[in-house]
């Protein structure tokens, strides 16, 4: 196994230990002497860390694997949803809003699944980079602002906030492009605007092919 794959299933194994500390009620809300805010903030963030260093290495090291691509979103559902899922238990978020969240995002998984197999990648959209990012600040800040620095949770409110303005807003993107692949005339796009896509995932897939065979 490679180090970018190693990472990603790192990340999956952090998931349960992250809940265990932010949800288990320690005596003094201290483990070893830490706050446990602090240590599940810690948990998180270098999960989060693992996400981008893991792509970063695959990419650098040509090492980009069928098991890396099929796995690190996984992974990502997974810590995210339980992070989300922890913050409000602990009624640090909305329900409504996690709903939302979590919603999206295996819609969006389930409309770049159903392309690919139509022999078309989506990109990832700007907006869900956005998100994502937002996202680790919201969850880091409710966290941190619990019981440790409250001013900071204001950060987090906002932040959590953006998460779902930028959620629906890229999933209608991701719709409105996997329209356009299942219906282009409907949604704008012409046949050789649609052949133009169809070709560009080829390419991309040929690359991949060629770095898994290196691999």
């Amino acid at each position: 196994m490679n180090l970018p794959n190693a990472l990603t299933l790192t990340r999956i194994f952090l998931v349960p230990l992250l809940v265990v500390v932010l949800l288990t009620k320690f005596e003094g809300r201290v483990i070893f002497g830490i706050p446990k805010e602090l240590v599940g903030a810690a948990i998180f963030g270098l999960a989060a860390l693992t996400d981008w260093l893991d792509g970063y290495l695959a990419r650098r090291r040509k090492q980009i694997t069928t098991f890396g691509q099929l796995i690190d979103p996984v992974a990502d559902k997974l810590l995210t949803s339980a992070a989300l899922i922890s913050l409000v238990q602990m009624d640090l978020a909305p329900a409504w809003m996690v709903v939302v969240i979590i919603g999206r995002e295996f819609a969006v998984m389930g409309l770049r699944s159903l392309a690919y197999a139509r022999g078309v990648v989506i990109p990832a959209s700007p907006l869900g980079k956005i998100k994502m990012i937002a996202q680790v600040v919201a969850i880091l800040a409710l966290i941190l602002g619990h019981g440790l620095w409250q001013p900071i949770s204001f950060i987090g409110q906002a932040a959590l906030w953006l998460v779902i303005v930028a959620a629906l807003v890229s999933a209608a993107d991701y719709y409105r492009r996997f329209n356009a692949i299942v219906s282009p005339r409907v949604a704008g796009f012409t046949p050789r605007d649609l052949q133009g896509l169809q070709s560009k995932a080829q390419a991309q897939s040929e690359i991949a092919k060629s770095f898994r065979h290196r691999a």
